[in-house]
């Protein structure tokens, strides 16, 4: 009888543990509430945004900028002054759910150069697909001094354009397409 209930403990046991490891897979999968409002439509899990017009980067799940400054990659709240006029509602995203992605930075400035300059996202903000009701909604965290009423830079948190489709896991640009 002790034999019988110990494995049923046991059986009951590795059961749960199953049942929590699936649940924190799942938790860590979709991280669309994180994405920031000017985010672009149509990933459910983000690790980076790369932003061909200013080459660099926008870290999704710590809220941060990443770009180049004094020979060094900085993450930053905000971004730089030179980049005021940059408006990162306007301004094309592609998702990168790799590691570090600075680190292979040549890569992507050279294989999305061709986004540069592009404004046909659909982005967050602008969707009506209810997966974003409950979205990020940051302060305004671009270039301090920028002005979140008019039309021109505003680099931060909930401002800004774009949009692209994906859902591989990999990277995605645009109009549905993903690439690892």
């Amino acid at each position: 009888m002790k034999k019988m209930i110990l494995s049923a403990v046991i059986l009951l046991s590795c059961f749960s543990a199953k049942i929590a490891s699936a649940q924190v897979s799942i938790g860590l999968g979709i991280n669309i509430g994180s994405q920031p409002d000017w985010g672009p439509v149509g990933y459910d899990h983000v690790d980076y945004y790369y932003m061909p017009d200013i080459d660099a980067y926008y870290d999704v799940p710590t809220h941060n900028y990443v770009y180049y400054e004094n020979n060094v990659w900085v993450h930053r709240r905000y971004l730089p002054v030179r980049y005021r006029n940059y408006n990162v509602y306007n301004g094309y995203k592609v998702v990168i759910n790799d590691r570090n992605p600075w680190m292979r930075n040549a890569y992507y400035r050279d294989h999305y150069s061709g986004y540069r300059g592009r404004h046909d996202q659909v982005i967050i903000r602008n969707s009506r697909d209810v997966r974003y009701a409950n979205h990020w909604r940051g302060g305004d965290r671009g270039w301090h001094g920028g002005n979140p009423n008019r039309g021109g830079w505003h680099g931060g948190g909930d401002h800004g354009h774009g949009g692209g489709h994906g859902g591989d896991g990999g990277h995605g640009h645009g109009g549905g397409h993903g690439h690892h």
